[in-house]
């Protein structure tokens, strides 16, 4: 996905709501995991039938999210799909100049929070069953800091740099085929003012 843009910042209330649906956000995050697949092979791991997949997959197409890719074997009836961008941004500025889109962007927040939690949630319950080095790698961590909201913007700014730089120093090792010993890795991390 070189030529493809890093970040696809969603600003309009359709793509905010079409994003913002339970499967439609969990087939997004599967398929920005494996990079391409089928509406099949998306079906086993969302535990959801094929046809209905296939129309959330269309629907996530309609607002520009995923597209087709290149077929990956000779069968002309399956259609494969991949992530139209590396990620996408969402920005509470773009949905504060209406109190429908800032409610929007609020429930989709909490879906992604909560999803996000799941997996945690899943994480803990199944630490044990993971190898030793994989079971303490992992981190769960709390910060308390006073900073200004511009030291904090410099904060979120400078992780996220961190993060891609991982990001694509895992995907460079991958194509080159070192693939021994590699994870899907999460890494959840929310930076926000709050008043005691």
């Amino acid at each position: 996905m070189a030529d493809k843009e890093r970040d696809r910042r969603i600003t309009d209330l359709g793509t905010l709501k079409a994003l913002a649906h339970p499967v439609r956000a969990q087939l997004y995050r599967e398929l920005s995991l494996r990079r391409v697949a089928t509406a099949s092979q998306l079906a086993e791991q969302v535990d959801e039938a094929v046809a209905l997949v296939s129309y959330h997959l269309r629907k996530l197409a309609e607002h520009g999210l995923i597209e087709q890719a290149e077929p990956q074997r000779a069968d002309a009836r399956e259609r494969w799909w991949q992530p139209a961008s590396e990620g996408v941004e969402i920005r509470d500025a773009d949905f504060r100049d209406a109190p429908e889109k800032a409610a929007a962007h609020t429930a989709a927040s909490r879906l992604f929070f909560e999803q996000r939690a799941a997996m945690y949630r899943r994480f803990l319950d199944e630490r044990i069953a993971w190898e030793d080095a994989w079971a303490t790698a992992h981190e769960s961590s709390e910060s308390m800091m006073r900073l200004t909201a511009a030291e904090l913007t410099s904060l979120v700014r400078e992780m996220r740099e961190l993060l891609r730089r991982y990001e694509e120093d895992g995907r460079a090792a991958e194509a080159a085929g070192d693939t021994e010993g590699r994870e899907n890795v999460a890494v959840h991390t929310y930076a926000f003012p709050f008043r005691t």
